[in-house]
């Protein structure tokens, strides 16, 4: 018995391990997705779609693990809680890394142009974003609820800067109409960054749950540890 409760322990660090691999590659990709947009470089916007797919790969190993630990060692209670999160949060993550391969996809149709103007709050966005995402991340390894909640607070921020940012692209297609294309894409990038905050609010409300059993998703509702609702 000791055994194998040892071995499901190992098992839960290897899935702790894969996760924060997939988030490495994930942080990285929104760093060189922003790079790529402010050098102007096709290439390395072309490298970030390209290396989704090793992400995706992640997200179904990570799948198939969660799976089997469910199906072979059927934890409970805190350790079923940590798998059925890990579960959720690949979902999350690879969902900022097909947005950061939006961001290479509309960098590569900008680069086709002109500059429409310097780029000052986006590469501030997306900062914001992959330390949202680094932190989400350290508090699900960690377990760490109060963590979870500092990041949560962050994303107020991505919210100011995106409607900065598209009262200022709106401005920009009002006086000059034959910039409205790279406005839109411009405005399209801001919105995927500040989705990425989305999504790592989201891991960060799972983490919540993990470790209080307590679902602020939806404030209305408490989940409480038995997983009766109340309202």
């Amino acid at each position: 018995m000791e055994r194998k409760h040892r071995r499901f322990e190992d098992l839960l660090d290897q899935l702790a391990e894969l996760i924060l691999r997939m988030g490495g590659l994930v942080e990285q990709a929104i760093g060189r997705s922003v790079t790529a947009l402010v050098d102007r470089d096709s290439r390395l916007a072309r490298e970030v779609i390209g290396s989704d797919v090793e992400i995706d790969r992640l997200e179904l190993e990570i799948d198939e693990m969660c799976t089997e630990m469910l199906a072979m060692q059927q934890p409970v209670a805190r350790d079923l809680r940590f798998i059925t999160t890990a579960l959720k949060i690949v979902v999350d993550l690879e969902r900022i890394g097909d947005l950061a391969v939006n961001v290479s996809e509309r960098t590569l149709e900008l680069n086709e142009e002109p500059q429409l103007k310097p780029f000052i709050d986006i590469p501030l966005m997306a900062r914001r974003a992959q330390e949202m995402v680094h932190g989400a991340l350290d508090a699900f390894v960690s377990r760490d609820p109060a963590a979870a909640r500092g990041v949560i607070a962050m994303d107020d921020e991505l919210d100011r800067r995106m409607e900065q940012i598209f009262r200022e692209l709106l401005s920009y297609m009002i006086e000059q109409p034959s910039s409205i294309t790279r406005a839109l894409r411009l405005n399209f990038i801001a919105k995927y960054f500040e989705r990425i905050g989305d999504q790592a609010t989201n891991v960060c409300e799972q983490v919540v749950y993990m470790t209080e059993a307590r679902v602020i998703k939806h404030p209305s509702l408490t989940v409480e540890r038995d997983g009766s609702a109340t309202g």
